[in-house]
């Protein structure tokens, strides 16, 4: 399943993935890959300067995520253009849930803050899953 959220013209999506492979039920590790689109369809360049992740397993355990870009890379997106990575997310239940938001700059030094859509992550190891 994909999610969308669009802030100030920046449209973020993102499409979960369980990843049997590497994920141990037996061992209450589970591992998800999540594919992120930033598009900007705003009329100004922006470069993504930080991120902020907050994730919660389904038991209601939460860690937050922060710092300086995405993959080790702060990318600058032109209008009209995209950037897409892959990053992944363990967590000791079957389930869970991430949302965040996106810090970008513009040429002209204005920072603001651009929302990512809450997205669940199932697996077929969870009877219940979390909406």
């Amino acid at each position: 399943m994909r999610y969308a959220e669009t802030t100030a013209g920046i449209t973020v999506e993102v499409e979960p993935h369980f990843l049997e492979e590497q994920s141990s039920p037996a061992e209450n590790h589970f591992v998800w890959a999540y594919n992120v689109r930033i598009a900007n369809n705003s009329g100004e360049p922006v470069q993504l300067i930080a991120r902020y992740w907050r994730i919660t397993d389904a038991l209601g355990r939460t860690q937050e995520v922060r710092g300086p870009g995405v993959v080790g890379e702060q990318p600058s997106i032109a209008p009209g253009e995209a950037f897409e990575y892959t990053s992944g997310a363990p967590l000791q239940t079957p389930s869970g849930m991430m949302v965040g938001s996106y810090e970008l700059e513009t040429q002209d030094g204005r920072r603001f803050e651009v929302a990512t859509p809450g997205f669940s992550l199932d697996s077929p190891h969870q009877p219940i899953v979390v909406n």
